[in-house]
């Protein structure tokens, strides 16, 4: 296939994945038009997308729940796809505010679904997370693991995934992938693009790179008494240049035709532990993390990776960096970027 003959439309593509798997697009050739709100993202990202690619490419500020906007940003391109990454992600702030994220990424998805049947378009590589496992019964969850999200987030990503499921069922001229990814860290290896959270940071590696830096006094442990190596959590962290290379090469297999399951896992099908990262990031950055062990938060599960079989079998694809990588990635993105995208 020839990349150049095909524009996508990138839903939340001034995000973290957003952004990372828009440089890969227009690396390999695509035509991209980015949609993004910028709730929880920067209008600085599109210059440094631009400064990385040398490529130019459109922007329209705006929400996938204005039907309106969409409507006209669909007569005016003639897409081949969407990646839909737009939505809210803090697992915390779905349980505080859960109309928020009903509202925002169900509803979102409808309208954009709506408004992409109007005008033919019917190719969705869907952003989905491995939230919508919960708590399984085995660490090693491949994509027939049973599903039981413990949180609104993982509630609105499962909902989505079973709408998609039914529409492609019902409508076979509909080529759909929900990526089920795992826990994404890292950066460009540039440093010019990277995780920018608003506010405390949600997830782990943000936390550390912000203590690293000195914005934050130290890192909280949810717990060292888990059945695990050394007591602390376990997971699956995948590099965020290989989660965008997941994107282009489930793309290109849909815009092939090839028959893919529906949902599919993207990790790395390793586990580290919390002390693990730690390890790895001080001896990236050589910093020291001090840290704090805190009680365990309800709801968190000792152990969880992906089985990435099918990935692997299926989209040509496989993970090609480890968690050093990862740490030292962080690392370069956020000592050059101390205040983030805020300059």
């Amino acid at each position: 296939m020839n990349p150049s003959n095909y524009k996508i439309l990138v839903t939340g593509g001034t995000g973290y994945i957003g952004s990372h798997t828009s440089v890969k697009l227009l690396q390999e050739g695509f035509s991209i038009v980015l949609i993004d709100n910028l709730s929880n993202s920067s209008i600085n990202v599109l210059n440094r997308i631009k400064e990385l690619t040398n490529i130019n490419f459109d922007f329209i500020e705006g929400d996938i729940r204005d039907k309106r906007l969409l409507r006209r940003i669909f007569k005016e391109h003639k897409f081949d796809a969407v990646i839909h990454f737009a939505g809210l992600k803090a697992v915390k702030e779905s349980e505080e505010k859960p109309l928020n994220y009903f509202e925002n990424n169900i509803s979102g998805s409808i309208v954009l679904l709506n408004e992409m049947d109007r005008a033919n378009v019917n190719c969705l590589v869907f952003s989905s997370s491995a939230t919508v496992y919960g708590e399984p019964s085995e660490t090693k969850c491949s994509e027939d693991s049973q599903l039981c999200p413990k949180n609104i987030y993982g509630q609105t990503k499962l909902i989505i995934e079973e709408i998609l499921t039914s529409l492609k069922k019902i409508q076979p001229k509909w080529k759909i992938v929900n990526l089920r990814y795992f826990n994404p860290i890292g950066a460009h290896p540039s440093g010019l693009i990277g995780e920018d959270p608003n506010g405390e940071p949600n997830n782990l590696m943000p936390y550390i790179s912000q203590v690293a830096i000195g914005k934050r006094d130290k890192l909280f442990i949810f717990g060292d008494d888990y059945n695990t190596t050394d007591g602390s959590g376990k997971r699956d962290y995948i590099h965020i240049q290989d989660l965008a290379d997941g994107h282009i090469a489930t793309l290109k297999k849909l815009l092939q035709g090839s028959p893919l399951k529906i949902n599919i896992n993207l990790g790395t099908g390793k586990s580290y532990s919390v002390f693990e990262v730690i390890n790895a990031f001080e001896k990236a950055s050589s910093k020291t993390i001090p840290f704090e062990i805190i009680s365990r938060r309800e709801g968190d599960v000792g152990e969880i990776y992906a089985d990435i079989t099918y990935a692997n079998d299926n989209l040509d694809w496989s993970p090609k960096f480890d968690i050093n990588d990862m740490c030292k990635d962080a690392w370069r993105w956020q000592s050059k970027n101390p205040n983030g995208y805020n300059e």
